[in-house]
C-alpha cells in the first residue's frame, strides 16, 4: 500500500467488492434504475412507526442480503463502517445493533459512502480484517423533518433542489483474491467552501469540493478524464453537473465526455418531478452497488471513478448563518 502525492493511496493489495445488495423505496423503483435494485419497499413506512425506523430497517436488510449473497455469517465480518444522515446516525445504529457486528460510525452526509469505502479499503489492504462491510442510507421523509419542512406543510421546493433518495446501500470488501470489481486506489477530499448559503441548492455547495477532489485524484494519479470509462459524482444533480464541468475546465480538464452523477440517473427528469435530480447518502450507494458494478461485471466498464459528495450543514449551523461547505471522496474501483 504506497501513498501517492498529497491525499492519494494506490494499494497494492486491491481489496474486492465480494458482495453489493440495494434496498429502495417505489419511487426509486419506478425510475430508470428499477429493475436493477435487489428490493424495492412499496411501503415508505416500511412497516414501522416512523420515518427514521423505516431508514433502519432499510439498513438492516441490505447488511441481511449481504450476508446471503456472500455465503458469509456475521462472525465473519470484522467490521462494519457505515453513516446516514440523521443526528447521532439513529438510522444506522438502530438499524445493524442486532448483528452484533463492531461498528464505525461515519458522517460525510451524502459523502459516506465514498468515505466507509475509502476506509474499508484502507482496512483490508493493510490486513487488519477479511470482510468488511461499507454502507450507508438516506430517507426522503427523514431527511425532510430534520433538515427543512415537515411533509405536510407543503412547501415549494425550487427548480435547483434535489430530492433525497430513499433507499440503502452496501458492498462487503474482502481481502484475498484480486480479482472482479477490486478497489485499487482512493483520494480523500477536503472541505471546500465556496460561501453559498441556499440550502436547497446542494448542487452548488457540493461542486467545488468535487473539483477539488478529482483535481488532486489527476495530479497524484497522473491520470486524466481519458484514463477512465465513467466518472460518477454522487449527487451534483443537474446543476451542480454543469459547475463541476466548468470549474475543472478552468483547471484544463474536460470531463464532460466521461462526467455522469448518481442523482441525475436514478430518477426520469421529465416524468418524476425531482427538478435537479436525486441526493442523500443512500443516493449514490444505491447506484454504485445497482448499476455502476453491473456495468464493471458485464465489461461496458473496466475503470471507473466513484466521487460520492456531501454538503456538510445541520439545522442549528443553517439556521445560525453559516455557508454549506462541501466534501468528496474520490474512490478508484476497477474490473481486474
Amino acid at each position: 500500500m504506497g501513498k501517492i502525492g498529497k491525499s492519494s493511496i494506490e494499494f497494492d493489495i486491491k481489496p474486492r467488492i465480494s458482495a453489493a445488495a440495494s434496498v429502495v423505496g417505489q419511487k426509486e423503483g419506478e425510475g430508470p434504475l428499477g429493475s436493477l435494485f435487489d428490493k424495492i419497499i412499496t411501503d415508505p413506512m416500511a412497516g414501522k412507526k416512523t420515518w427514521e425506523e423505516s431508514e433502519s430497517e432499510f439498513q438492516r436488510l441490505v447488511v441481511e442480503l449481504l450476508l446471503e449473497k456472500s455465503g458469509l455469517g456475521k462472525k465473519d465480518i470484522r467490521y462494519i463502517f457505515a453513516g446516514d444522515l440523521l443526528g447521532q446516525l439513529i438510522a444506522t445504529s438502530f438499524g445493524i445493533a442486532e448483528y452484533e457486528i463492531p461498528f464505525f460510525g461515519l458522517y460525510g452526509a451524502c459523502s459516506t459512502m465514498g468515505e466507509s469505502l475509502s476506509l474499508a479499503a484502507m482496512t483490508v489492504a493493510a490486513g487488519y480484517a477479511d470482510n468488511v462491510i461499507a454502507m450507508t442510507s438516506s430517507h426522503f421523509a427523514s431527511a425532510e423533518k430534520q433538515f427543512r419542512f415537515p411533509l405536510d406543510y407543503g412547501n415549494q421546493r425550487p427548480l435547483c433542489a434535489t430530492w433525497t433518495v430513499t433507499g440503502a446501500g452496501g458492498v462487503i470488501l474482502s481481502g484475498g483474491d484480486s480479482s472482479g470489481n477490486c478497489v485499487t486506489g482512493i483520494t480523500t477530499g477536503k472541505i471546500v467552501d465556496y460561501g453559498i448559503q441556499d440550502s436547497f441548492n446542494m448542487g452548488a455547495a457540493m461542486a467545488p469540493a468535487a473539483c477539488d477532489v478529482i483535481y488532486n485524484h489527476f495530479m497524484d494519479f497522473e491520470t486524466g478524464p481519458e484514463d477512465y470509462d465513467a466518472i460518477y459524482t454522487g449527487d451534483l444533480g443537474s446543476v451542480g453537473h454543469q459547475i463541476l464541468i466548468d470549474l475543472l475546465e478552468k483547471k484544463g480538464f474536460d470531463v464532460s465526455k466521461v462526467h455522469h452523477d448518481c442523482g441525475m440517473e436514478i430518477y426520469d427528469a421529465d416524468s418524476q418531478d425531482t427538478h435537479a435530480g436525486g441526493s442523500g447518502c443512500g443516493c449514490s450507494a444505491v447506484t454504485l452497488c445497482a448499476h455502476i458494478l453491473k456495468e464493471l461485471d458485464n465489461g461496458d466498464f473496466k475503470r471507473v471513478l466513484f466521487i460520492p459528495t456531501g454538503a456538510l450543514l445541520s439545522t442549528i449551523s443553517f439556521n445560525e448563518g453559516k455557508t454549506v461547505p462541501g466534501i468528496a471522496h474520490a474512490v478508484v474501483i476497477e474490473h481486474l
